[in-house]
């Protein structure tokens, strides 16, 4: 099984699209097929689906991103616990959509990143049963990758903060303080 690529969409040249009225516009999600998802887990199992759910969180109407959002959550951190290898591959994505304003669900998002940073339940479990760091699939690492994934674009908060709707500057204020540890 192949560890959870950390690949980083928005560093590479987005593609342009040009619109019926001739501007261009940039298409989200460039490098999700490069993504070994179908070799990764998530709560579910396989985690193949993950590329369809963020395409729904990208393109949906409020409530298909809203219902695919919902099922990402379950899939990727579910009751506050990471809960495979597929959540760290999948950060770089939800950075990259809570900044589209077409986006319906930033706000959501955003709380999704902050589940995800503030994410300490498999280290406190094997601080108590050190056994579980002996298994052959560690949700420690997993745990720390995707908190580490989240910090590694903690930058792209400060325009999320600016924002002028309140619930995703208040979302991504709260995200802020727990990037601040």
């Amino acid at each position: 099984m192949r560890s959870a690529s950390t690949e980083q969409p928005s560093s590479e040249r987005p593609v342009r699209h040009t619109s019926p009225t001739g501007v261009a516009r940039s298409t989200p999600l460039t490098s999700l097929s490069r993504v070994p998802w179908a070799d990764m887990q998530d709560s579910t199992g396989s985690a193949a689906a993950v590329p369809l759910l963020l395409n729904g969180i990208a393109w949906g109407d409020a409530d298909t991103a809203r219902a695919a959002l919902d099922d990402l959550r379950k899939r990727i951190c579910q009751y506050g616990f990471v809960t495979e290898q597929a959540t760290a591959a999948t950060v770089p994505f939800l950075w990259e959509l809570a900044q589209l304003p077409h986006v319906t669900v930033r706000a959501g998002i955003i709380q999704l990143l902050k589940a995800i940073a503030d994410a300490r339940q498999w280290e406190s479990t094997a601080a108590a049963y050190p056994k579980l760091l002996n298994r052959r699939e560690n949700p420690v690492v997993w745990e720390r990758a995707a908190r580490q994934a989240v910090r590694a674009r903690r930058g792209e908060l400060n325009r999320l903060l600016s924002e002028p709707d309140t619930e995703i500057a208040r979302a991504s204020t709260e995200l802020a303080r727990a990037l601040a540890d």
